[in-house]
Formats: C-alpha cells, structure tokens, sequence
C-alpha cells in the first residue's frame, strides 16, 4: 500500500504535490384538596350576620380534586427516576402555572402556611425530552464520515482483508469499509480520505495496515506530524522499511532535512526494490537543495538510473526531479533536454514537464 501512494510525493524540487426524556410526576397530583369544607355548619343558627357567614373564606374548596396540571410523567415511571431526569433538561421544568391551585385547595400566589407535599425536587409540572449534546472531536473522529453504500470493504487486497481477520465480524467489516473509503478517496478529496482513516483506527489502532493506511492518508492531506506518527507506530508493530521514503519527506515538510538525511542512509534502503530506491533518492535530493546544497542534489539524482529503459512512473519523476534541480542551478539548457526526456516517457501526465519545457523554450527566444 506504502508504493502505491508515492505518486502523492513531491519531485525532488523544495515544493510538494504530493436523555433521557426529563417529565417527573406533580407532587399535587392524585391529591384531594385537604381545605376545609365550605358552608355553613348543621348546629349554626340562621340568626348569624350575613357577614359573618361570608368571612369563612370564599377561596375554600368544596371537596373537589386539586385543580393542578396533569403530569407528563409515562406510566410506571417512578418519581425518583422523573427526578434524576431533570439533570438532563434543567431548563425546562416548569410550574403549573401561576393561578393554579395548589394543595389545600387555596389559590396560588397566597401563603398557605403548610407544606406543599411534593417530592422534593420533582418537576412540577413534567418536562421536554432533553436535546442530544453535541457529538465530542473525538466522538465524531470514531464516527467517521458517512459511508457510500456501494462500498463494502471487498474492494480491499487480500493482505490487507488478512490482518483484520483477528476482529469481530462486525468492527472488521466496517473497518474494511473505511479503509476501502480512504483508498477511493485519497487522489480527489484526501482529507476525506484522511477521515475514513481516522474511522477506522479509532476501531483497530493495533493493526499495522490500519496505522500505515492512516499514515498514507494524512501524508497525502498535508498532515506531515500525524503521517509521521502514524507510519512510525506502523514500522514498529511490523517491521517494515517500506515507509521510509514518506517518512523522510514528512521530516523535510517539518523542516528538518538531516533527519531525513539519516533515514535516507538507513541500512534497509539497500534492500528496497528499483522503484523504492528512486522515491528515496527523490526525496534525498530534496533535502539537499533544502540545504542549499544544490551540487550534491545533482550529484545524489546522477548516481540514480536516468537512462534506465523502463516506462514507469518512477522513472518519470526521477527525470523531472533531476530537471526540475539542473533549472535550479542555472543550467537551464540541461534542463530543458531532460524535460523534454521526462515527457518523452510521461503517458499518464504525472508531470508538468511540457509546460515547463515550454516555459524554458520561450525563455530562450
């Protein structure tokens, strides 16, 4: 996976291409109203002032249930569970109202001079099912983007599929899917890709191929510390070598050139197949012109295979990198004749070498 991303890398030139529901039970309800009774007594003489009969109390009740709000509370819930459900939405307990009667049966908004008998705490009059908090930067990292449905994880390689087989059926199917997301995604939108990565190592951080895709995605997305990082755990849980290059570059777009000098002279480079030595000499030029070493870039892409036969894209970024630094050296002659080499070789476009050979050629007159 590590080669087929190295088209992302840049030539050897200093740029880079590459609730729960709140509602608890009224306190009053239920209740009967336990006010006096209203009217005159059996044993009360018809003899009394009329105004003595209207002083016992014209808000008294007759007997009547309180005339409180019904609760929103859902059947067989408990007060003490509709009282926990009231940290999830403080905001919306509300009263019953105010001119709604109390117990006792007196109005509200008067003193009563008893207890009010609801559960302490309890909302009077139920509650809106709270909101769902906002998702956490981590949270929506294991979330991950939405999935296209017509991705089902089989479009990865075998090698690949083999190292999630240690996982639930479940969590390995959906990290196949990101994976194979990221892969689709990685050369037209690779800070999406860089989300399906994340996806997938937030559910198997422990899995080489899951770092490395990770490393790879960010790489491509610019996010050369997190590439870094994520290729290094990589190496670590398998050994491998064949992230160097990435690697070395990562340190050259963090501004470090000899630390990817060392990995550019690790004994594991010698071992590295044709077109893995290319990306590395790439990136080692690199990091010399970054020194402003400009005749030992050209002497690092001049011990490379310029005049190898092969057609492959490795080849064409090794003669634009070597074009691209004689330019930068004032040798602007040179470079035109291996622009025009590079382009000879470049079917795909990879490069902008007809362009800059024309560029060079208008210079010229």
């Amino acid at each position: 996976m590590a080669e087929q991303r190295r088209s992302q890398r840049p030539s050897g030139g200093g740029g880079r291409t590459g609730g729960k529901p709140a509602g608890g039970r009224s306190g009053s309800q239920g209740q009967r109203s336990g006010g006096p009774k209203s009217g005159p007594k059996s044993g009360q003489k018809s003899g009394q002032k009329s105004t003595q009969r209207s002083g016992q109390g014209s808000g008294q009740g007759s007997g009547q249930k309180s005339g409180g709000p019904k609760s929103s509370q859902p059947r067989g819930q408990s007060a003490k569970s509709a009282e926990r459900s009231t940290r999830w939405s403080p905001d919306d307990r509300r009263g019953a109202g105010k001119d709604a009667p109390r117990r006792g049966g007196k109005p509200a908004g008067k003193p009563t001079g008893g207890r009010s008998g609801g559960r302490q705490g309890a909302p009077r009059g139920g509650g809106r099912a709270a909101e769902q908090p906002a998702r956490t930067a981590e949270q929506a990292a294991y979330d991950g983007p939405e999935l296209p449905a017509e991705i089902t994880g089989a479009e990865l390689d075998r090698s690949v599929t083999a190292q999630l087989k240690g996982l639930p059926e479940k969590l390995a199917s959906r990290v196949a899917r990101h994976l194979a997301a990221a892969g689709l995604f990685i050369d037209q939108d690779p800070e999406l890709a860089y989300q399906h990565a994340l996806a997938a190592r937030a559910r198997a951080s422990r899995i080489a191929v899951v770092r490395e895709a990770t490393g790879e995605a960010a790489y491509a997305a610019g996010h050369y510390a997190e590439a870094l990082a994520e290729l290094r755990a990589a190496k670590r849980m398998n050994g491998a070598t064949a992230y160097l290059p990435i690697m070395a570059d990562c340190h050259r777009a963090l501004g470090k050139p000899q630390e990817a000098l060392k990995l550019a002279k690790s004994p594991g480079v010698a071992n590295f197949s044709a077109e893995a030595k290319a990306e590395m000499t790439i990136v080692e030029a690199g990091a010399r012109r970054d020194l402003g070493q400009l005749d030992a870039a050209l002497r690092t892409l001049e011990l490379a295979p310029l005049q190898s036969k092969s057609r492959g894209s490795w080849v064409v970024r090794l003669r634009y990198a070597y074009a691209d630094t004689l330019e930068a050296a004032g040798r602007e002659q040179d470079a035109l004749a291996w622009f025009h080499r590079t382009h000879a070789i470049d079917g795909d476009d990879l490069t902008d070498a007809a362009e800059r050979a024309e560029t060079l050629e208008r210079r010229f007159g």
